[in-house]
């Protein structure tokens, strides 16, 4: 089959034909129809400080996809071949306290697919049927193929009140764009966006955003917008030193701020002032729970209040990776997928 591999410890992605993944009793094979270009595959193929330190080549890219079932091992018995489906892309061991106090998400034993074991970007992935989502008939595999950063989305956005509240979301990327979807769709009385990128904030009117702002415009709105109080939720999706300091500064004593951006590099925060004085609960997002998240995407997709098309700008095959990278790093996409079949 035709797979994108990093095979090597440098820059870039090689289409290489390999061998068709072969499937334990319990686990499926999948055929690829679309996949997810993430920010982690760009640091894998920039082969960046992180990736050195936690990638070793040769393995296939990519952890975001949606396809078809074409083979089940003896031991399946709750998926069938032809079925439409993703997967959650984190494979954990299933035993450990984490694993069996519902905290999956945290387990310290995950190995993630594309980046700890062989991934999508392939005609072709085997993975554990546990792992397996189906898809209903309707949810196109566009739509499918990006549940894991939309995931990451419900579970930043919905581990906060956000029913009537006045929302600050920090960055708009892929993520942060369903963010403000979704809390759109979660009935939020205000939504607020910012980011630097006015391609990005296009977007983010398009989704729903009520307010769209460059940060400095951000405390002058949020201000007029919550009679100089602060926002209730600050969904700090970017990961910028600057951003994270105006997420303690812009959210109301007692608020929520929910952490979804990585900083590439340690920060120095104020806890006195910044933290404990308001009162705040800052929430570390993790991926996706398992499998509650999981259960809120679906619901909010059948109930067509809730349409994440509009983030999807780009459309790339294989063999024109290259591509798919620059747009990402161009700043003028929004969410960019693989065609395979």
């Amino acid at each position: 089959m035709k797979a994108l591999v990093k095979d090597s410890a440098g820059p870039g992605f090689a289409l290489k034909d390999v061998a068709e993944p072969t499937i334990r009793e319990n686990e499926v094979l999948i055929r690829v129809r679309r996949a997810g270009v993430c920010g982690t595959d760009v640091h894998i193929y920039e082969w960046d400080a992180w990736a050195r330190g936690r990638c070793k080549p040769p393995f296939i890219v990519g952890h975001e996809f949606a396809g078809e079932v074409v083979q089940v091992g003896a031991l399946v018995t709750d998926v069938r071949e032809g079925d439409r489906v993703t997967a959650e892309g984190h494979i954990v061991d299933g035993r450990c306290l984490l694993c069996r106090t519902g905290n999956a998400h945290v387990c310290p034993y995950t190995k993630i697919i594309g980046v700890d074991r062989d991934g999508c970007f392939a005609e072709y992935i085997a993975m554990p049927s546990t792992n397996v989502w189906h898809l209903d008939d309707n949810i196109s595999f566009d739509v499918g193929g990006i549940h894991d950063p939309m995931g990451n989305a419900f579970h930043t956005a919905l581990s906060a009140e956000i029913p009537g509240a006045t929302v600050l979301v920090t960055g708009c990327g892929p993520i942060g764009l369903f963010a403000i979807g979704i809390c759109k769709a979660a009935g939020a009385s205000r939504i607020i966006a910012s980011d630097i990128n006015e391609t990005r904030l296009a977007l983010a009117s398009r989704m729903g955003a009520h307010d769209v702002v460059h940060p400095n415009e951000a405390e002058r709105v949020v201000k007029r917008h919550t009679d100089g109080l602060g926002v209730d939720v600050v969904l700090e999706m970017s990961g910028v030193p600057s951003a994270i300091h105006q997420a303690f500064a812009l959210v109301r004593v007692g608020g929520h701020v929910q952490m979804l951006g990585i900083p590439s590099k340690p920060i120095e925060i104020d806890f006195a002032t910044e933290v404990i004085f308001k009162g705040i609960t800052i929430y570390g997002v993790v991926g996706r729970r398992m499998y509650q998240t999981w259960h809120q995407m679906t619901r909010f997709l059948r109930s067509c209040n809730f349409d994440p098309t509009p983030v999807i700008t780009h459309r790339f095959p294989l063999d024109e990776a290259d591509e798919a990278i620059h747009a990402i790093k161009s700043g003028e996409a929004g969410k960019v997928i693989f065609e395979i079949a």
